[in-house]
């Protein structure tokens, strides 16, 4: 049966953020799906304007330079709600709520040493050992996936949360996040070779692909719709 209830309404499939974190052997996953997909998702392209460049210093520029890709940008909000599974007296989502989702979602935005190595740093930190202490200036690639036509490596640049509801223990048990990022090109990833940054080039250019494909099947979409605005 589908999500919303119905038994004829077709399953969507979820949305999820998927964390890449560089291990000694093999990238490790974390994992974050969708309770529910975006109800509005905001997309946008910021494109490089030759004409805000400062022509005395460096020239006239052609009005169709166009030096690099134009920097792609999502926004949406995740709405996270625990009041089925306290229904259902699922013993975390009584315990705290929706706490651990808005948990794994903050890690999108810190640098990590993985989620099992960031208890032990933060258990040793809390125990007074300042020998724990490890700088960790860089944040893990994060790979956006809206079903199998978006699939890109982004960074998170600005996350909110509004908390509407709390349990008993004053945990969260209903609350919206809101979430801005942008798409990372692969021309970010030259300077890094590792396994991680491979999967971010590769699903980037896997959409990429998808996108050129459909600008193409739009040809034929067009040719129609031209076709039938002709008077013979």
């Amino acid at each position: 049966m589908s999500p919303s209830g119905y038994p004829r309404t077709p399953s969507v499939i979820p949305g999820a953020f998927v964390q890449i974190i560089d291990d000694v052997v093999l990238p490790i996953p974390n994992i974050i799906a969708f309770q529910y997909n975006p109800a509005t998702m905001s997309r946008s392209w910021e494109v490089w304007n030759p004409f805000e460049v400062d022509q005395a210093s460096r020239g006239a520029q052609a009005p169709t330079v166009q030096p690099y890709a134009p920097q792609e940008k999502f926004s949406f909000a995740l709405e996270l709600s625990a009041v089925d599974d306290m229904e259902d007296r699922f013993p975390p989502a009584v315990a705290t709520g929706v706490a651990p989702q808005i948990a794994a979602l903050q890690k999108l935005t810190q640098p990590t040493e993985g989620l099992l190595g960031d208890l032990v740093a933060s258990a040793k930190a809390l125990a007074g050992n300042s020998a724990a202490a490890v700088e960790r200036p860089t944040v893990p690639i994060v790979l956006l996936i809206l079903g199998p036509g978006i699939i890109y490596p982004i960074r998170v640049t600005s996350m909110s949360v509004e908390i509407k509801e709390f349990t008993q223990f004053l945990y969260p048990h209903m609350a919206t996040v809101q979430i801005e990022m942008t798409v990372l090109t692969p021309d970010v990833f030259k300077c890094k070779k590792t396994a991680a940054t491979e999967i971010a080039v590769g699903t980037y250019n896997f959409t990429k692909l998808q996108e050129d494909i459909l600008a193409i099947a739009n040809i034929a979409t067009s040719a129609k719709t031209i076709v039938g605005a002709l008077p013979f």
